[in-house]
């Protein structure tokens, strides 16, 4: 192993736990304690704040500095960061003349090998006939997000009605409190989940519809989504929104929990009760089919309505009490 090579191994080992014993590192990395000392004075000298810890065997760690030193990157990763560069503006942020500011100096520094590789993988973002242009969200709402996020703070905003767009007149947004937990983002378009304290209800934002307001509000206790994934949580929702299309819509309260409903409830929307209970609302073609396909989850339930769906439960419970029948 070059020299070269063996920095990039040890940079990567120490960002990747937070305290490395020196005997350790010597290990993996097949040399003396005495060439990882060096190499730590090395990296040390390029800007890296890389402190010596106490202990029976003595150790290293990586801090966190003040200035951006050199950013080392083996082959695979610099090219991985040149790709994600590439579809950084499909993403739907407001970033892409830094992205190809920042594509332009990593390909400028590349050496040629790694330059004819990444000229070999130039990525274009399409989207699909017929998709609208997925709006632009600015850079500085994406951080102030991410941060309220880190920081459980309170989130105070306005948000614009469906088909109104954050700079149309101010009467048409609506002032909203809620706590967020999660962005997403999903064929370009940004989403914020979280707990809408108006409401007492989970909720998914457009962050294109959304306008942070100051101060933030009050620190707050992180909830778990209901099934505890947030993947499948926002694919629920996603699904859910082509319930309206369905002639026929019903809601239940399963016993089961939310986690175990969501993988199979198609295109209908999940929402935790409690640990052991959730609501499924859900639509079919005609009541009856909507009656049968809450049964296929096989637990006690009970029928929040409408009146057609209880009406459709009697006429299944008839139906199958007597199976022998016309």
């Amino acid at each position: 192993m070059t020299t070269t090579s063996r920095l990039l191994t040890l940079l990567s080992l120490l960002q990747t736990r937070r305290d490395w014993p020196g005997p350790l590192l010597a290990s993996r990395l097949d040399v003396s304690d005495r060439t990882v000392r060096r190499d730590v004075d090395r990296l040390r000298e390029m800007g890296y704040s890389i402190r010596a810890t106490m202990g029976p065997d003595g150790g290293y760690r990586l801090d966190v500095g003040s200035e951006l030193p050199p950013l080392l990157f083996d082959d695979d990763q610099t090219v991985a960061v040149a790709v994600a560069l590439q579809v950084a503006p499909a993403l739907g942020a407001d970033v892409e003349e830094a992205a190809a500011r920042a594509l332009g100096t990593i390909r400028q520094v590349m050496p040629a090998r790694l330059r004819h590789r990444l000229d070999a993988l130039e990525v274009t973002a399409v989207r699909r006939a017929g998709d609208p242009a997925p709006p632009t969200v600015p850079l500085d709402v994406l951080v102030t997000l991410a941060s309220t996020i880190r920081d459980r703070a309170t989130l105070r905003f306005d948000y614009a009605a469906r088909h109104a767009a954050v700079g149309d007149d101010p009467q048409a947004l609506a002032p909203r409190r809620a706590e967020p937990h999660h962005l997403v983002t999903s064929h370009g378009r940004w989403y914020l989940v979280g707990w809408d304290l108006d409401h007492d209800d989970w909720r998914l934002y457009s962050v294109d519809r959304l306008r942070p307001r100051l101060p933030h509000g009050p620190r707050f206790a992180p909830r778990t989504v209901p099934g505890g994934d947030v993947d499948a949580f926002v694919s629920a929702r996603f699904k859910g929104s082509d319930v309206d299309a369905w002639p026929c819509r019903g809601t239940v309260v399963l016993h089961l929990p939310a986690r175990d409903v969501l993988p199979f409830a198609g295109d209908g929307t999940v929402t935790a009760v409690d640990e052991h209970t959730c609501r499924l609302e859900a639509g079919a073609w005609s009541w009856g089919a909507l009656a049968a396909s809450f049964g296929r989850f096989d637990v006690p339930m009970e029928a929040v309505g409408p009146p057609e769906l209880v009406s459709a439960f009697a006429t299944l419970a008839e139906r199958y009490a007597s199976p022998g029948g016309p």
